[in-house]
């Protein structure tokens, strides 16, 4: 507890993490998840375990703590130049696709003035490709008219442009021509399903909505959920505010009605006694965990570890003509956008992270992944900083750095000229990280039972600083061998750097099968993730 009374989110995390979540974590999302009793045991096999979310932390004590990392900007992509593209460009989906990387988004553009603001010209979906993620290129596809040529790269006009939402169907059992699938709608008129063989030429799987209860004038999408066995799909509706909706389905056509995401509750961190944290200018408009309006939600298996959902929704919040509000960016365009429509000069949005283990219940990170940045023009404006659907791996800036992941981000948005996609990379793995300083902290784990004979860490030091790991059987009482002193320090930059003891080397398979807990030791030091293996 803080000096003014307040609970610091590290003491919920330690709180939850021993005891379970607190009848204050789980009001507004039901039951806590049966993940997060504190004395079950969580098969983890071979899988890869992140810190996105608080499934498995049992305590954290020292300095230690979970950090949510933010991406570091790069090169822009795409200059939204073209005639039938423009300011309001946006809904970017990505993936990888054996050796190309495809890019699909909204071309559009707006005109504001003290009327109102109006859309020019018709929207339209657009594709790019790159041979590594970071140099693209807009191909002439001849598909569609635009001002009387085919030379373009639009692949949709019509119904469906707003959000066009493809994605490569890696279901084992998928039709080769509709290997690339996609949903797409707007309004309350419904999402409708289409397929592709080449992932430029789309056609319509079912001439009527296949998906029907929502508000889809957002970035509404699907997959194909390999863990489950099942399509799901997340779209936009309203609850309180700007909300996620979620369904699944066998073959993409045929879906469950869907249901609102549950949220995670938890502490907003240190802030005066009774003071009240602002999320939004109508209060009423919060759920507990939810920590603002969510305008996208770019959910997506994280390809590491398929069984955590990992999602970058985008934060809409609206303090309005505040003081600051005329401090920001452009402050007389501000005006003439929020001349009939307030909210489109005072509404703000920037990038988070959420995650979950269901699909259904999210632990939403308050902080912001993507900030506004330090900008004098090109940011800060509502339509900005939406993040893409979709995470790939690209190479490094450094010749022998490896691969970091890519996410492209819209700014420029909205205003009096052409917007723009930047790319922004991030360590792999490295959404979240157990970090401590010199003096060190530790997180020791809820009980798991893992297969494999080494244990692998994803971790970054300093010079000074390490990791170690010490083994402990289920009543937290360290195993002959394995425990803290047992342990070689760790130092380093690795993705897969091997834990090791002083008398059994890096062999745990004496252990593996059996419940144990995991205590990490960091001193100045980031770990991101651990994976128990086979040599």
């Amino acid at each position: 507890m803080n000096a003014d009374g307040n609970v610091s989110r590290r003491d919920w995390i330690k709180t939850a993490g021993v005891a379970g979540l607190t009848a204050a974590a789980t009001s507004g999302s039901g039951a806590a998840p049966a993940a997060t009793r504190a004395d079950q045991v969580t098969a983890i096999g071979s899988r890869r375990e992140l810190f996105v979310d608080n499934a498995l932390v049992g305590s954290i004590t020292g300095g230690a703590r979970l950090q949510l990392n933010r991406p570091t900007p790069q090169e822009i992509s795409l200059v939204n130049d073209r005639p039938w593209e423009g300011a309001t460009c946006a809904y970017m989906k990505v993936f990888r696709d054996g050796d190309l990387y495809r890019m699909y988004y909204r071309g559009s553009d707006v005109i504001y003035t003290k009327d109102g603001f109006s859309t020019p010209r018709p929207e339209v979906a657009c594709y790019a490709e790159s041979p590594d993620g970071i140099h693209w290129t807009r191909p002439d596809l001849g598909l569609f008219e635009f001002n009387g040529s085919k030379k373009n790269n639009i692949i949709w006009m019509g119904y469906g442009a707003h959000n066009f939402a493809p994605f490569l169907d890696e279901n084992p059992d998928c039709p080769a021509d509709e290997r690339i699938k996609a949903l797409a709608g707007s309004s309350r008129r419904g999402l409708w399903a289409f397929a592709s063989a080449d992932g430029k030429k789309f056609r319509k799987l079912r001439d009527k909505a296949v998906i029907d209860n929502g508000f889809f004038d957002s970035l509404n999408l699907a997959f194909w959920d390999s863990v489950s066995g099942l399509y799901r799909e997340f779209h936009r509706d309203f609850r309180e505010g700007r909300d996620i909706r979620t369904g699944t389905s066998k073959n993409f056509l045929d879906w469950t009605a869907s249901r609102f995401l549950d949220y995670e509750a938890h502490d907003y961190g240190t802030r005066p006694e009774g003071a009240e944290p602002i999320r939004d200018a109508d209060p009423a408009k919060q759920m507990p965990g939810r920590v603002s309006q969510l305008y996208t939600n770019q959910v997506i298996p994280y390809f590491r570890a398929p069984h955590i959902y990992v999602g970058f929704p985008t934060r809409y919040i609206d303090r309005g003509w505040s003081y600051s509000a005329t401090q920001l960016p452009r402050y007389g365009y501000r005006k003439l956008r929020g001349a009939k429509s307030r909210r489109e000069g005072t509404a703000v949005t920037d990038g988070m992270f959420m995650a979950s283990r269901d699909a259904t219940t999210f632990h939403v990170w308050p902080e912001s992944f993507i900030r506004p940045g330090l900008r004098a023009e090109q940011s800060w404006f509502y339509g900005d900083t939406y993040q893409n659907h979709g995470l790939v791996e690209t190479k490094s800036m450094f010749e022998d750095g490896g691969n970091d992941l890519s996410i492209y981000v819209s700014e420029n948005s909205h205003q009096d000229h052409p917007g723009q996609f930047r790319r922004y990379t991030l360590r792999v793995d490295g959404f979240v990280s157990l970090t401590a300083p010199l003096e060190g902290g530790d997180l020791v784990t809820k009980p798991v039972r893992f297969e494999g004979d080494r244990l692998s860490l994803n971790m970054s030091t300093s010079a000074a600083g390490s990791v170690r790991v010490e083994i402990q059987g289920k009543g937290g009482k360290p195993l002959p061998g394995y425990s803290l002193a047992d342990a070689h320090p760790l130092y380093g930059d690795s993705l897969d750097l091997v834990a090791a003891w002083k008398g059994h080397g890096t062999n745990v398979a004496s252990l593996s099968g059996k419940t144990v807990r995991l205590r990490f030791r960091v001193e100045d030091a980031d770990l991101y993730s651990y994976r128990f293996e086979t040599a």
